[in-house]
């Protein structure tokens, strides 16, 4: 079957339309607002706690995976954090149990930015 010119071009356009339209969308879900692979966003969103959560939480606002890392870190460590100040207060044992979650703060942060950069949902 031979194909005029004119066919071929049209075929051509259509192709390479949807080729553009693919990458449009793949660049979309897979692109973070701060420019950053969202990877890497995802995992800064742990390096200062709870802080660098609200920061990428504010400045990310399509990428729902980097809005995800962003509202766990503000959950997980803003918690641990005032249950660490709380707990510090207790006579005796506050100093222990503020020691013990500080050691699970240090676990966490390093397991969470791991698990971000591989670009994992970790709950």
């Amino acid at each position: 079957m031979k194909l005029s010119p004119k066919e071929r071009r049209r075929i051509y356009e259509e192709e390479k339309a949807r080729i553009e339209a693919r990458q449009k969308r793949r660049s979309a879900k897979y692109s973070s607002a701060t420019g950053l692979e969202p990877n890497v966003a995802g995992l800064l969103c742990y390096v200062a706690g709870w802080v660098s959560g609200i920061v990428f939480l504010v400045l990310e606002k399509d990428n729902q995976f980097v809005r995800f890392h962003a509202m766990q870190s503000i959950v997980t460590f803003g918690i641990l954090t005032i249950a660490s100040i709380l707990l510090g207060w207790i006579p005796f044992v506050g100093n222990f149990f503020a020691c013990a979650i500080g050691i699970l703060i240090f676990i966490l942060w390093i397991v969470l930015m791991v698990e971000a950069y591989q670009g994992e949902l970790y709950k």
